[in-house]
């Protein structure tokens, strides 16, 4: 049975593409820098304790395994962790010792508007990672879903959660950015599958509809049946609130997230997608489907 290593298998993504490997017969083992809660650990996995910063932790991680996925992700800099150190040394390093141990494949999860040459933090390090993966391991499968959602987690949950609790939701720079939001396990299927096609491409993932951010709360104020004030936030304003935001527990709001609402967020026609790997997109009226609670 082969082998796989999820860094970040306690996460949103990572937990179900550690499910989905596990499914499919692969031997699944989770690495994270915490271990799961109790009832985190999905069937057929195992879990090691391993920072990506760390070469000794990542070998450990990686011994015998047949293929990595590195779905480590960090929207807020504080305790001690940047972007600088998860998404560009932590990702070189981690191909790096995939190239070292031999392992047959990488799959490395980034972002839709990765660019290495970004004025934002954030996306300049999603960016450089990239490349810094694909020259280390070349055969490396970079994904890059957009805003993701679906379940309890997710682009379309959070909106919900801010309605629950406030009369007014904000609409960052207006709600007109348009994105193009991915179910999670479109993702997590997308990333099984990669595992076994021939590496070095790039997949660009979206998921079934084109919306603007204002159309996302809109649909999802409907779907509960809820009447909120809706509120044009500049983006000015909404990075200074994000500064607050990055303080708080959960980090409700944070920079990286503001910037990234700066410009649209969909797949190019350019590039390889979800279609490209067999997976049919859900679309928005999935995600709303999911929601808990009221």
């Amino acid at each position: 049975m082969k082998l796989v290593t999820v860094f970040g298998g306690t996460g949103y993504l990572g937990r179900r593409v550690a499910e989905r490997f596990g499914e499919a017969g692969w031997s699944v083992r989770i690495a994270a820098r915490h271990p799961p809660r109790q009832g985190q650990l999905p069937a057929h996995c195992t879990a090691q304790i391993a920072d990506i910063r760390n070469a000794r932790d990542v070998a450990v991680a990686l011994e015998g395994a047949a293929c990595a996925v590195n779905a480590v992700s960090a929207y807020v800099e504080r305790g001690g962790i940047s972007y600088e150190d998860v998404h560009v040394a932590g990702a070189s390093l981690l191909a790096q010792a995939c190239a070292s141990a031999g392992l047959s494949a990488l799959i490395h999860v980034s972002g839709i508007g990765a660019d290495a040459g970004a004025r934002s933090r954030y996306i300049s390090a999603r960016g450089r990672g990239e490349e810094a993966v694909r020259k280390i391991f070349p055969k490396a499968t970079v994904l890059r879903p957009g805003a993701m959602m679906g379940g309890a987690g997710g682009l379309v949950a959070a909106l919900d959660g801010i309605a629950r609790l406030t009369p007014v939701v904000p609409l960052i720079g207006g709600g007109g950015t348009r994105l193009q939001p991915v179910h999670v396990e479109d993702v997590a299927i997308a990333a099984l599958r990669s595992a076994g096609r021939e590496g070095g491409r790039i997949y660009e993932l979206g998921g079934a509809d084109v919306v603007s951010l204002s159309e996302i709360v809109r649909r999802t104020l409907a779907f509960r049946n809820r009447r909120r004030l809706l509120l044009p936030v500049p983006f000015a304003m909404a990075r200074a609130l994000a500064v607050v935001g990055e303080r708080l527990p959960g980090a409700p709001l944070t920079r990286a997230q503001v910037e990234l609402l700066q410009d649209d967020n969909v797949v190019s026609k350019r590039m390889p997608g979800l279609a490209e790997l067999g997976i049919e997109a859900r679309g928005l009226e999935a995600a709303l489907n999911e929601l808990v609670g009221g």
